[in-house]
């Protein structure tokens, strides 16, 4: 494939204490990509999420970001990424347009470049007009709108999302999951989905299949199906995971 490479996880393990989180995880996301991590809970997701972004340290295995060592070139690793947390992460007694001005400043932007890249990011979810009211405001699936706008004003080449759905009614998880894949085919942007609800992924995505640490599916939603002699994605996670529930 001709598109670079977003993120590059080698023989990435982790424990807590004397019980391995991870074990030997290696696969590499690339631009325009869309790859959804699926796994039950307890399968490595969070501990993995938290290595990449520097929450969490590990002497085993290597992540890169853009070719940059999160280990040794940490800020140049971490300016490429942007990320939407579980649980919410904005000011509730603050406006759209204070929580997204406050982001941008962390990332050094100036005020008329930060304030262009909030509106085209607003403007792109549907939120310009929302820009001053208070984060409280708002609902779920707009709440989580915000979030996305603020983790791509700096322009980042790879965008986490964990579990960003969780909570939400149908018709905005269905706008959420869309806006993202459509994202990264027309900005050519890599993602990273944490999910365990089948159904966010699309049948031209990457998929991940975590289970006890362990990658246990990793390529096209095609090779994944053919490899574990399913049909549907949903047979194949439940194969994978020996029928332990997400």
């Amino acid at each position: 494939m001709s598109a670079s490479v977003a993120l590059s996880v080698e023989g990435l393990a982790f424990s807590y204490g004397g019980k391995k989180a991870l074990d030997d995880v290696n696969f590499k996301i690339r631009s325009g990509e869309c790859t959804l991590l699926l796994g039950p809970n307890g399968a490595g997701k969070s501990t993995l999420f938290s290595l990449i972004t520097r929450l969490y340290d590990t002497r085993d295995g290597r992540i890169e970001l853009c070719g940059f060592d999160v280990k040794q070139q940490t800020r140049k690793a971490l300016a490429n990424l942007g990320i939407v947390f579980q649980q919410t992460t904005l000011d509730m007694d603050l406006t759209v347009l204070q929580n997204l001005r406050y982001h941008a400043a962390l990332h050094g932007m100036g005020g008329k470049f930060a304030n262009q890249r909030i509106q085209e990011e607003l403007e792109r979810l549907r939120l310009y007009e929302r820009r001053n009211e208070k984060v409280r405001q708002l609902n779920g699936g707009h709440k989580r709108r915000v979030e996305i706008a603020r983790a791509l004003l700096h322009k980042p080449s790879l965008l986490l999302l964990d579990e960003p759905t969780v909570g939400l009614d149908m018709p905005s998880r269905q706008a959420i999951v869309e806006y993202v894949h459509q994202l990264a085919s027309s900005k050519q942007l890599a993602v990273l989905w944490a999910s365990h609800l089948i159904d966010e992924v699309y049948p031209d995505d990457h998929v991940i299949v975590l289970h006890k640490g362990q990658v246990k599916a990793n390529g096209t939603v095609d090779e994944v199906l053919k490899a574990t002699h399913t049909g549907q994605i949903k047979d194949a996670f439940y194969s994978l995971t020996q029928g332990e529930h997400a």
